[in-house]
């Protein structure tokens, strides 16, 4: 079965080629750019992404238009900064298609030095304590590659649209009765400077934002 893949995108022209040309041949790309600069957009055209512009600003508010963007009945969605390696996304895929699972996330495991600086990995590992807490659901990491039914993810009616989005999704589809769980995947050092926890700002928006989602 195909499957839609959305890359939120923010001047990543320079890992697109690495992420697009090792697509399995089942699997296509929806590039969201979202106000890039670098000509990531273009990159994506001549590499044979889908592309779509989203002007809001925002993590979720890419994702949300990429999985609107989106026809197959399986998506899965990624960073767009090489961190993942796209031939690893049958991993996330492959349960939701057969239908054993809902919703399937990947658990980072560093294979790159510097990778997941300490610092990260101790704020993830306070983050998935909160969510065990909050919906009884056995994860260890809130992962950036997942898969879920798009009609599925679509009927949650998810209303984040910067850094709460990933928790938000879990979230609710806990609350719904969804069948969620993790495996482990590659991740790699990542081409750039991440754009939520590379700065103290960013950092901050993000503990907000997942905040008010386990707050409501």
């Amino acid at each position: 079965m195909p499957v839609d893949l959305v890359l939120p995108c923010l001047n990543e022209a320079a890992a697109l080629p690495w992420i697009l040309e090792r697509l399995p041949a089942d699997v296509r790309a929806i590039v969201v750019d979202n106000g890039s600069t670098d000509g990531s957009a273009e990159v994506a055209a001549q590499l044979g992404a889908t592309v779509v512009a989203c002007g809001v600003k925002g993590y979720g508010a890419a994702c949300h238009a990429g999985l609107e963007a989106a026809s197959a009945d399986v998506v899965a969605v990624m960073d767009a900064d090489a961190s993942l390696d796209p031939r690893q996304l049958v991993r996330v895929t492959a349960p939701v298609e057969s239908g054993r699972l809902d919703l399937v996330l990947g658990r980072r495991r560093p294979i790159s030095r510097g990778a997941w600086p300490w610092h990260l990995r101790l704020a993830n590992a306070e983050l998935s304590r909160r969510i065990r807490r909050r919906t009884g659901v056995s994860l260890h990491d809130l992962g950036p590659m997942r898969a879920a039914r798009r009609t599925a993810l679509l009927g949650l009616g998810l209303a984040d649209r910067r850094s709460g989005y990933p928790l938000e999704t879990v979230v609710r589809a806990a609350d719904a009765g969804w069948r969620i769980a993790e495996v482990d995947v590659d991740y790699l050092a990542r081409s750039g400077r991440s754009k939520v926890t590379g700065t103290p700002l960013g950092a901050a928006r993000a503990v907000l934002d997942m905040s008010k989602v386990l707050a409501r």
